[in-house]
């Protein structure tokens, strides 16, 4: 069954499906409408796609039931990190970058790489560290406010104040 919002428009305490899911709900309802009895064309208007699917999908269906047309894992190589190295890298991270030797409490992908390989033994590259900082641990870019030592904000708030003003006046 498809997650569908209430329609009294309240938020729901249920996260919004993903794409991959909703693909599969489509697919899911499809195979209930097959075993309905229902065309091709009507269950296409049903879940909103194409004939053509709906006709792949029976196939599938046909040929190895409702798991033919279940979502499968992501394909590809596996990460270097499980999750318990991401949560250990998590923590070593939150206590900032002075407790792990560097001068300013700032983060880099330089320096987040060498945490990551001291508290887990696993070298990343720096397009893995951002992965690992933006997609795993939902980090995002940020970069610090450029100010200088000397800065003096009552004296900026008076000059606003009172010479700006003469100044902005004119001769």
């Amino acid at each position: 069954m498809a997650y569908q919002p209430s329609p009294s428009g309240a938020s729901s305490s249920l996260p919004p499906l993903s794409r991959p899911q909703l693909a599969e709900a489509r697919r899911v309802r499809a195979v209930e409408l097959f075993e309905e009895g229902a065309s091709n064309a009507a269950i296409a208007r049903a879940v909103g796609v194409c004939a053509e699917s709906v006709r792949r999908w029976r196939r599938l269906w046909e040929q190895g039931g409702v798991s033919a047309l279940r979502r499968r894992s992501a394909t590809g190589r596996p990460p270097k990190l499980d999750d318990a190295q991401v949560e250990t890298v998590r923590s070593a991270l939150a206590r900032g970058a002075q407790a792990h030797g560097f001068e300013a409490d700032l983060w880099t992908l330089e320096r987040v790489g060498a945490v990551v390989e001291q508290v887990t033994g696993v070298s990343l590259s720096r397009a893995s560290v951002w992965r690992l900082l933006t997609g795993r641990l939902g980090w995002s870019l940020q970069r610090p406010e450029r100010r200088a030592v000397e800065r003096d904000d009552s004296e900026i708030a008076r000059w606003i104040a009172h010479e700006w003003p003469r100044i902005k006046k004119g001769p």
